[in-house]
Order: structure tokens, then C-alpha cells, then sequence
């Protein structure tokens, strides 16, 4: 199973190789081919089907605060979810690529990047089927997502591996949700992704320049505003 923007709630899920080289092309459609579980898609299609706008069409505070000043460069939006977090990256002049597992989202954050007058490379796939090329971006970024957990840790080698030497990881997570116990509705935080599994498998070759829990900074409106604190973590690749 794969993540939407901001998916994660208490009782689960809302309906609320090679550096420098560019990222793998994609289809002309953001929702044509695609590359993952069929189910997943299905099912995020179906939660964002059920409103007309699930997210509050600003973007994520940790991201301002942590991007807000840096140059821009190659980005991923990893779960890009309606395009907030991507098309404001490419109103200041990042190369954003958004991944997402809706073809219902992407076709609106499509919209939403023609409104605003950006371009946006948009990618129809979960993030271990993507086929993304290794070390490709500058900043990946991945906010509140519902990463699936398994044995061998696909899902966080895989945010590693498309940082390029020089950049950045920045992952954010509700706080506290990795403790909650399995919930009636059958979420068990024990079978996703958490930002100190993403850390645990980081070596010599990266440095964490920010492991904190912080107030969030919620746009308004939109699923999963009762959520206040952020766990940010912020780790650059150093090779």
C-alpha cells in the first residue's frame, strides 16, 4: 500500500544510476500508465473521488520552513497528493517531479499547475515501482506519508536512493501516531513507514540536520488540520 498527501489519521487513513542525470520521462496524461498496485490506486482514487478537494490547496508549513531558502534545484514530491507542495516548489523555480498513486489527484494537481502557470513532471506510480533514477534529486520531500513497511525496507531505501550527493531528505510525520495502538477501523501503525526507520539506515555518507518534534504549521482547511505537532526530519546526503 502506498500514501496519499497527508494520509495518515488516527483511525487511518483520511478521505479528508545515476547522479546528475535528469529524472526517467513520463507519460503526456498524469494519470495514464500506471506503475504499482492496482488496489492502491483504487482505493486513493475512490477517497479522493468521494470530495471535491481533499487538501487545503496551500502548501505544508515544514516544507516553507525548511525549502523556504534554498536555491532551487531538482525536487521530488514523493505522494504530491493535489499538487500544493509541488507547484508552489515550481513557482520558485524548482525542477519538480510529483509522485502519486491517484490518477484522481494527479489530474487535479494538473489543473492546478496550468492555473498557476508551472510545469510539473507528474508521475503516475508508488514509489518503489517508479523506476526513479538513483541520486536524481536535490530535495526529496515526503509529507505525512503512508509509506507500507516490509522486510526489507523498500520504501525507505528507496527516499535514500534518490537523493543526489549534496542534497536533501525531508521527511515530516504527525507526531506520536508510531505509538497508537492498531485501531478498531484495522490501521496498525506497526506496518508503515516512521521517519526514525528512514534515519536508522542512514550511514557515513549522510549527515541529520534536523530530528525534532515541532508545532505544526497547518494550512487551513482541509483533512488532518487537528493535528498539531510535526516530527521533521531533515538529513543531507554527503556522497
Amino acid at each position: 500500500m502506498w500514501h496519499g498527501r497527508g494520509a495518515l489519521e488516527d483511525g487511518g487513513f483520511v478521505t479528508d544510476e545515476n547522479a546528475g542525470q535528469p529524472p526517467a520521462p513520463t507519460t503526456a496524461s498524469p494519470a495514464g500508465e500506471y506503475l504499482g498496485d492496482p488496489a492502491v490506486r483504487d482505493e486513493w482514487d475512490s477517497r479522493y473521488a468521494d470530495r471535491e478537494q481533499l487538501w487545503s490547496g496551500a502548501p505544508n508549513g515544514a516544507l516553507v520552513a525548511e525549502v523556504g531558502d534554498l536555491a532551487p534545484a531538482r525536487a521530488l514530491d514523493v505522494g504530491c497528493g493535489e499538487g500544493a507542495d509541488a507547484i508552489w516548489l515550481a513557482t520558485r523555480g524548482w525542477d519538480v517531479t510529483g509522485l502519486e498513486v491517484s490518477g484522481v489527484a494527479l489530474e487535479r494537481a494538473a489543473g492546478h499547475a496550468r492555473e498557476a502557470g508551472v510545469t510539473v513532471d507528474w508521475v503516475h506510480a508508488g514509489l518503489t515501482e517508479a523506476g526513479l533514477r538513483p541520486a536524481s534529486y536535490d530535495l526529496v520531500s515526503a509529507q505525512y506519508p503512508a509509506l507500507p513497511r516490509t522486510p526489507d525496507a523498500a520504501a525507505e531505501r528507496a527516499l535514500l536512493a534518490a537523493v543526489a550527493p549534496g542534497g536533501l531528505l525531508l521527511l515530516v510525520h504527525h507526531a506520536g501516531m508510531d505509538t497508537h495502538q492498531e485501531h478498531e477501523s484495522g490501521f496498525d501503525p506497526a506496518d508503515y513507514v516512521w521517519p526514525s526507520m528512514v534515519s536508522a539506515l542512514m550511514d557515513e555518507n549522510w549527515k541529520v540536520e534536523v530530528d525534532e518534534q515541532r508545532p505544526r504549521v497547518a494550512p487551513d482547511g482541509g483533512a488532518g488540520a487537528h493535528h498539531t505537532d510535526d516530527v521533521v526530519l531533515r538529513a543531507r546526503r554527503l556522497r
